[in-house]
């Protein structure tokens, strides 16, 4: 057999795997089950680079590990593949966004399969396949259909919401709605009505409902962008200005589910930080609603939500949002031009930024008063970016002795500030904001503590019928349209300008075809473009498209059933896998996907369609691979580049350099030359030694900094095992990690080191059936007991110095013998499986075997030592070592001890007042 040549094994075990099916996982199974699932990736045109494998490859080893110990594990991968990239890359080029989003998924296929991944490819799904996104709109349709009824705590179909109305009016429902928008009507209203009045009642209390809607829109894009696609006030992509737009959208209404969803963290294995982001994203806050009438408008009152009743008498003015439509009537004659252009100016900002930005002080008075609603005293209504349209309700009691921001705005703009809560310094220049002491100058509160003066002031509230006890959200309802081509068509059509869902057995509702993927020349959103596109031939079409998110919120359950043309799941399929026992992907994701999958999910689970409580029992969150780029340093105003140790010479500007054309850190000055045009007549000064050293910095990779590494490369020279391994070696799976190729050396030499435990110098098989000594025994049950404890913990990078630290023990032992051996491949076939299905063919088994075959019972009876080596002390100072057998006892080594010359040569012949035998670890004589 020649040596240890990974590329012919790898083709040769990847082709089998494909051709077998070896990883295909049934739906019915007598094994328990194990669900390991990967975010599925946007297959975006650069392929993988070297750091997108690392949850892969984790994730891999444990479905491997499971598989072994006996699970039926189902582990899918698939494509997130609607998106704005394809799309902005449609626009440019003029292809089909369908054409380059199918040739990077090939792509994408052939990288992560050149990886070893241990996938049920039968399973892949695709979001923009229109047999997966019939289901993604099916259950659009389902929430359009539904509504929350408070009594029962669950979602219920809209059906149930239209029999309360008929027998009882809309007085007794208690539901999760607009309030602004709700009807009031009797039953006997109800049936007089028509139908278009009866949608409009029913339309506030939808899970799925359209309305005017502050968006973040992109102008350039023309497409609305999320909070997450927005940085610094311009589009994450392509880096466009964005502007804050009242539009009419798509919302779903998942704050129905708030407190669910924050109760849900409790019982899910996840990381603290990522649970804590979603907690402090939903935002629970207890506190009380208060109305305050606005002096010469009794019909306006604005009503305010604040966690601090107790801190009432000291509000001394109100602030509004810029977005509010109240301003309309609240800005008077004399200050509207004022107004007008500060809200022209604050609207445009992100809510981000609004919020960052502590330091820019912004703001105008409207000329409005509204009247406090205990003193009746006057209080100003401003208006400041630094009150949010879409927290509470738009408006702020600002109380700027105990609260930041309050305070920062009243010193800037010279209004009065009240202390009510005794500890605020008015010398210290700055708010009291803790929640205990004495409340002051509040009437019937003075004396009070904080904690019994909240309750005291909502009780005062709801006796005069001006305000009430409430618990609120920072969540706001998710915004679901996008004016975009490439996603899912919203199932909605028009009659009558009455918005109503598609029939589902006519899902899907698929995408058409158009001449161009940009908005019309009258502003309608792309889809605007299809021809003759309606409704069963009549009724026009919503012109959005469904965000990103949508396909991602449900995919995990597709993966349990795809094929299915009847159910987006079968109920067998979902009762057998349930939920996903082990989720894998980033951080990025915490309050985005994670937090929309699991509202669909509980949603779902009210409609009795799933069975579960939550849909990812543990997340891991891999670190990220961070890039190691090169510089050169260009002299100013020359063509000349300085070497790294010498640039302090100079005056220059450091430029990143392709990292796959230096080694080691050193330039290769021809490929250099060769690899851009201006470069061509570079010029070198070089260390003493002849060569150019570059300048190294750590960052994220990225091809604008030419630190990508293509893991295609790495496979072709070192091999996938080697790379896994690799990978799995940098670092603690969680922590972020730079790259470093020089380290693949090392693995791929482990690896030739272990092939020659089978191979000695790579030439005849030497495996034998001889019985193993105690010292193999040993080495082997070492490396089960740590491999298996790693792999339970996702300790991988240890598990790799556990497999090499072995097979070195292994090799200095000359061990060839097949009962270490054989289990051996087994305990590395996770990190390294081509190799170890090679190497378990060749010990005899069937091949394709290795995948089901045990994993080895670790026995603590051959890591018990025969002999215990104890030091022994004089006076607590070590002054020998003695050899014991394991199972000495403590009087047998007393007296062996003193039976030593070890007093005589130590202690001057003193005798001994007494001897400490610590088992196992050491004696200490006191003389």
């Amino acid at each position: 057999m020649p040596g240890y040549r990974p590329q012919e094994i790898e083709k040769k075990w990847q082709d089998f795997w494909q051709q077998n099916q070896t990883f295909r996982a049934e739906n019915h199974s007598d094994k328990p089950k194990y669900y390991v699932l990967d975010m599925f990736p946007y297959p975006s045109g650069a392929g993988l680079h070297v750091g997108h494998p690392l949850g892969y490859i984790a994730s891999d080893i444990v479905t491997r590990y499971k598989r072994h110990r006996g699970f039926n594990v189902l582990h899918p991968m698939g494509f997130d593949s609607f998106g704005l990239p394809a799309e902005q890359y449609a626009i440019q080029t003029g292809q089909h966004p369908e054409k380059t989003t199918r040739e990077n998924i090939a792509r994408y296929i052939e990288q992560l399969s050149s990886l070893g991944f241990s996938y049920d490819w039968s399973r892949e799904v695709r979001t923009s396949d229109a047999s997966y996104y019939k289901w993604t709109q099916w259950i659009f349709l389902k929430l359009f259909n539904s509504w929350y009824n408070l009594d029962t705590n669950k979602a219920e179909s809209i059906r149930t919401l239209q029999d309360k109305f008929a027998a009882e009016g809309s007085a007794g429902v208690r539901a999760v709605c607009d309030e602004d928008e709700r009807h009031d009507f009797s039953a006997g209203q109800w049936q007089m009505m028509s139908e278009a009045q009866r949608v409009a009642a029913v339309h506030p209390y939808r899970l799925a409902y359209q309305s005017e809607t502050y968006v973040n829109w992109c102008p350039q894009l023309g497409t609305v962008l999320s909070n997450d696609e927005v940085k610094d006030g311009v589009s994450e992509r392509g880096g466009y200005p964005v502007e804050r737009r009242l539009m009419p959208q798509w919302n779903l209404r998942i704050t129905a589910y708030a407190q669910r969803l924050l109760d849900g963290l409790d019982t899910i294995d996840w990381p603290e930080a990522v649970k804590e982001m979603q907690r402090n994203w939903i935002g629970r806050s207890v506190g009380a609603e208060v109305r305050f009438e606005v002096e010469n408008h009794p019909e306006l009152p604005l009503t305010v939500f604040t966690t601090r009743p107790d801190t009432l008498f000291g509000v001394t003015y109100m602030a509004v949002a810029p977005e509010s439509e109240l301003l309309e009537t609240l800005i008077t004659n004399e200050q509207r031009a004022e107004v007008e252009k500060y809200v022209e100016w604050a609207k445009n900002r992100s809510e981000r930024d609004r919020m960052a930005d502590v330091k820019t002080i912004t703001g105008a008075f409207t000329g409005s008063y509204a009247l406090h609603p205990f003193s009746g005293e006057k209080l100003p209504i401003w208006v400041a970016d630094y009150v949010l349209a879409g927290y509470g309700t738009g408006v702020v009691m600002a109380v700027p002795a105990h609260d930041t921001r309050d305070f920062a705005f009243a010193k800037h703009f010279s209004l009065p500030i009240v202390p009510v809560v005794e500890g605020f310094d008015e010398e210290a220049n700055e708010a009291y904001a803790a929640k205990e002491g004495r409340i002051i100058n509040s009437d019937f509160l003075n004396g009070l503590e904080v904690k019994p003066a909240l309750k005291a002031v909502i009780e005062r509230l709801e006796e005069m019928g001006i305000g009430k006890g409430k618990v609120n959200y920072r969540l706001r309802d998710a915004i679901f349209g996008r004016q975009r081509y490439w996603g899912e068509p919203i199932p909605v059509y028009y009659r009558d300008g009455m918005a109503f869902g598609v029939a589902e057995q006519d899902l899907p509702l698929v995408l058409p075809e158009i001449d161009e993927y940009k908005p019309t020349e009258t502003g309608e959103p792309p889809l605007g473009r299809a021809k003759d596109w309606k409704y069963r031939g009549q009724f026009d079409f919503e012109l959005s498209t469904m965000p990103g998110w949508a396909g991602s919120s449900w995919y995990y359950l597709r993966y349990m059933d795809p094929q299915n043309d009847e159910r987006f799941v079968s109920e067998e399929a979902e009762q057998y896998w349930q939920t996903v026992d082990l989720y894998m992907g980033g951080a990025e994701h915490a309050t985005g996907h994670l937090l929309y999958a699991r509202f669909w999910y509980l949603f779902l689970k009210d409609l009795g369609l799933v069975s579960g409580n939550e849909p990812f029992q543990k997340l891991i969150n891999q670190g990220m691979i961070l890039g190691r780029s090169n510089f050169v340093y260009r002299i100013n105003g020359t063509n000349k580049f300085v070497t790294n140790s010498k640039k302090g010479e100079y005056e220059t500007t450091p430029l990143h350099v392709d990292v796959n054309i230096t080694e080691d850190d050193v330039l290769d000055i021809e490929a250099f030359r060769n690899w851009r045009e201006d470069f061509a007549s570079a010029e070198f000064i070089l260390e003493d030694n002849g060569t150019y050293v570059c300048g190294v910095e750590i960052e994220k990779m990225s091809k604008s900094k030419y630190n990508v590494v293509n893991p295609d490369t790495l496979i072709e020279r070192y091999g996938a095992d080697a790379l896994r391994l690799h990978e799995m070696f940098l670092g603690p799976l969680e922590q972020f990690k730079p790259w470093n190729t020089q380290g693949m050396t090392g693995v791929s030499g482990f690896l030739k080191k272990f092939w020659r435990l089978f191979f000695p110098e790579d030439r005849d098989w030497a495996v034998t059936d001889e019985e193993p000594t105690p010292a193999e025994l040993k080495a082997l049950h070492k490396a089960i007991k740590k491999a298996q404890e790693d792999i339970e913990r996702f300790s991988f990078n240890t598990s790799v110095s556990t497999f090499m630290i072995c097979v070195n023990e292994l090799s200095a032992l000359n061990t060839r013998k097949r009962a270490i051996l054989e289990p051996l491949v087994v305990l590395i076939s996770p990190y390294a499986p081509h190799l170890a299905e090679e190497l378990w063919e060749q010990l005899g088994h069937e091949a394709g075997s290795l995948s089901t075959a045990p994993f080895p019972e670790f026995n603590e009876a051959y890591l018990v030592e025969d002999t215990v080596n104890y030091p022994v002390a004089i006076n607590g100072k070590v002054r020998e070592q003695l050899q014991f057998p394991a199972n000495a006892t403590a009087a047998e080594i007393e007296q062996t001890v003193l039976g030593t010359d070890i007093l005589a040569r130590y202690a001057e012949g003193k005798p001994a007042k007494k001897v400490i035998v610590v088992p196992g670890r050491m004696v200490n004589v006191v003389v």
